[in-house]
């Protein structure tokens, strides 16, 4: 009887202690835009004699990990996603003009004798001089090594050293050109990178002809700086790529703007877990305050599981880790509420808390599943940043279950019986379900009314649609988004017309208190640098603090994976219904859960808030949350369901006897999301307020969309469902009750 008790609780020891030591020893890997720098993705392009496949990738992989060393980035990223894509981030490296050009050339080179001067077909070498050029001699293969040096004593300035692998091949290349005559261009040899002469020394006149230069090396003089030399060298040194490279994907992000969304996120948790442990005491009393110390208990070890799986924090993952707090507190409801529902003067506290956990675990279950669903499919179809959201959201979700199976029903089972029933805050039914389980609401009476209601809702959102459109971010359409800060205030229009002054009269501006936001489809590195230049008469110092691009290609597949994510999660959501309940109840969670996602894309558009990965990431947590909420009224519909009590009534005291908990679990989600919305960003203010909505709307239809409908459709399927084995159906209960 009470091994299991004992055993719950060194399990529950066990895993805080695991966690504890986790989270004490192993430091956070913290994303790019936490910690700062530059982010870039290369995807490989066939070649007239390679074809971009994994293996060429790879070895293009190796170029440009020996590239980045030799740069002197610091615990360079470099991995390979998918087949044909490359991800470089080199830390604190913000300048992606300089990483993309010694990262990602090509770098084709090879040393080539100079045939004459001055034909128009030739190649203009770093004075503007046309050479006629003859094959190769050297290719990039042929180089060993190659480093940058300075010598006060040779004067000032930088060179290039080369070290040859064959020897012979170098003595021939100079000992031929040797023999020509001083002043003449042939007594040149001619350095080519991607058909670009970037150095053509003459031959010291004391080169004898025919034998050249001995040994394996070579200098390559020029008016270089340290960064030109050393840039050149890594050029060299890292040889040619096996296959062309195509920049997709760029972002670049300030370490301050890092440091800054770390804080926001910081205070928007400790705010969210503090306003969650309040409302949770206030409405659970002592129960409440040890579900609160299971919710810090839960914070432990979804961080936990994080750091020891190796997991990167981003900006959208921190805001799904704040999240979750919220959604953690759903499954201590769903046992409180059902607790408050098996109690009466014949079945004590204790046996009515065994009965919560019990009969409550079928609805956690089925809910926690369709939140797992959404954050797959985050984690299978999304990119970037909002990958760490999914990873984050699911790491969420099997945390809480282990937060409140476990470790909340260790600490209430441990005190439950010391104390009064008033003092549990689980004896009392509480003044909403008093007044709702006496007035006895028919709420399907009218439910052709409430379904034309949540028509009208969602042919006023398809309308901001066809009038305003949607705000498409350059994640899907492509292009470059760059935010820049500013010492004072730019209005809009006046940013506007600095941006048309610099060459981009059709870019989207958009400009706050402290900054301003461009985003265009053909807007490059160098013209980013020309509008901050643009910005500076009007907004005093100006500075780049974030910069995406991505290539049209890749846009064109994230909005393709962002439909089929939406697509396939509906789809997901619906199936798992069907099988868990009936295909009926499926149809109409479907139905609410349509009409949840239309209002909210209609919200966004009415206001023309931006559409991007993020608001994806929110969209789909929107379909987790909404479905959950579904099954639980479904769940206790399935118990309510008999031949005696026909399906109207059934809907009806199913949506009153799981208001509550509906109530309170959004309540606790809300608290976070207003905290995110008071201190986060302008990024994550938009995905808070995407959640607030479709949080709402998912609260009233449930109650008004999904019911409605399911009774409509019951015709089609009339039979009651078997009553779950092992399940007490809950009882109409009356009373007072001071807690909410």
């Amino acid at each position: 009887m009470y091994r299991a008790p004992v055993w719950r609780a060194v399990a529950a020891l066990a895993v805080i202690a695991i966690s504890l030591a986790l989270a004490l020893t192993t430091a956070p890997r913290l994303g790019l835009d936490l910690r700062g720098g530059t982010q870039l993705v290369f995807e490989a392009k066939n070649s007239p004699t390679v074809k971009a496949d994994a293996a060429a990738t790879d070895r293009a992989l190796d170029v440009l990990r020996q590239r980045a060393d030799a740069l002197g980035v610091v615990d360079p990223t470099l991995v390979r996603s998918g087949e044909k894509r490359i991800i470089v981030e080199p830390p604190g490296v913000l300048d992606p003009r300089q990483a993309a050009e010694v990262i990602g050339r090509t770098a084709q080179l090879a040393f080539h004798p100079v045939l004459g001067a001055g034909d128009p077909s030739g190649v203009r070498d770093e004075n503007g001089d046309l050479l006629t050029l003859g094959p190769a001699a050297i290719t990039g293969d042929g180089v060993a090594d190659a480093v940058e040096q300075s010598d006060p004593q040779r004067g000032p300035g930088w060179w290039v050293t080369i070290d040859f692998r064959d020897a012979d091949a170098w003595q021939r290349l100079t000992g031929a050109a040797a023999c020509e005559p001083q002043g003449d261009p042939k007594r040149r040899i001619a350095i080519v990178l991607d058909a670009e002469i970037i150095s053509s020394p003459p031959l010291d006149p004391s080169i004898p002809c025919r034998t050249g230069i001995p040994g394996a090396r070579a200098d390559i003089t020029g008016s270089f700086t340290h960064e030109e030399a050393r840039d050149l060298a890594v050029l060299i040194k890292g040889g040619a790529l096996p296959v062309p490279l195509a920049l997709v994907e760029q972002r670049t992000v300030g370490a301050t703007l890092g440091a800054a969304a770390i804080d926001a996120s910081a205070k928007a948790a400790v705010a969210g877990l503090v306003l969650t442990a309040v409302f949770i005491v206030a409405v659970y009393r002592l129960s409440g305050l040890l579900a609160a110390v299971a919710l810090a208990c839960y914070g432990l070890i979804s961080y936990a599981a994080l750091v020891a799986m190796g997991a990167t924090f981003t900006l959208p993952g921190l805001a799904g880790f704040v999240l979750a707090i919220g959604m953690a507190i759903d499954a201590n409801v769903l046992v409180f509420e059902r607790a408050r529902e098996e109690h009466d003067s014949r079945r004590g506290l204790r046996r009515a808390l065994d009965l919560g956990f019990k009969n409550a675990w079928s609805a956690i279950a089925d809910s926690n599943v369709t939140t797992l669903i959404a954050a797959g499919l985050l984690f299978w179809l999304a990119s970037g940043p909002v990958k760490g959201f999914g990873v984050t959201l699911a790491i969420g979700v099997l945390a809480s279950l282990i937060s409140a199976m476990l470790i909340t029903r260790v600490l209430v089972q441990g005190v439950i019986g010391r104390i009064g029933p008033r003092a549990s805050g689980l004896a009392s039914q509480g003044v909403v379900r008093t007044w709702l389980a006496r007035r006895k609401p028919r709420l399907m009476a009218a439910r052709r009314v409430w379904l034309a209601i949540a028509g009208g809702l969602a042919v006023v959102a398809v309308a901001g649609l066809l009038v305003r459109g949607l705000n498409v971010g350059v994640e899907f359409t492509g292009g470059r988004l760059v935010e820049f800060a500013t010492s004072k205030p730019v209005p809009a229009d006046v940013a506007g017309q600095a941006v048309a002054r610099a060459g981009f009269p059709a870019a989207v501006v958009q400009s706050t208190d402290d900054g301003v936001t461009v985003r265009a489809a053909r807007l490059g590195l160098e013209e980013a640098a020309r509008i901050e230049q643009a910005l500076e008469p009007h907004g005093g110092e100006v500075s780049k603090t974030r910069e995406e691009f991505i290539g049209p290609s890749l846009g064109e597949e994230l909005r393709r994976n962002a439909l089929v994510a939406l697509g396939v999660a509906v789809a997901m959501q619906l199936v798992y219904l069907a099988v868990r309940f009936r295909w009926t109840f499926g149809a109409a969670a479907v139905l609410a859960l349509l009409v949840d996602v239309t209002v909210v894309v209609g919200l966004f558009a009415w206001l023309g808030k931006p559409i991007d990965g993020i608001f994806v990431a929110a969209m789909l947590t929107i379909v987790g949350y909404s479905v959950n909420d579904k099954v639980v009224v479904f769940d206790r519909v399935r118990e309510l369901w008999t031949s005696q009590r026909g399906l109207v009534a059934a809907v009806d005291g199913a949506i009153v006897q799981t208001l509550p908990r509906t109530v309170n679990t959004g309540l606790g989600a809300l608290f976070i999301l207003v905290a995110l919305m008071v201190f986060g960003g302008d990024s994550l203010r938009d995905f808070a307020m995407a959640l607030v909505a479709g949080i709402f709307m998912g609260t009233l239809s449930s109650a008004f969309v999904a019911g409605p409908a399911a009774v409509l459709l019951a015709r089609f399927d009339r039979r009651p469902p078997a009553p779950p084995a092992g399940r007490t159906a809950p009882r109409d209960r009356t009373g007072t009750g001071a807690v909410v």
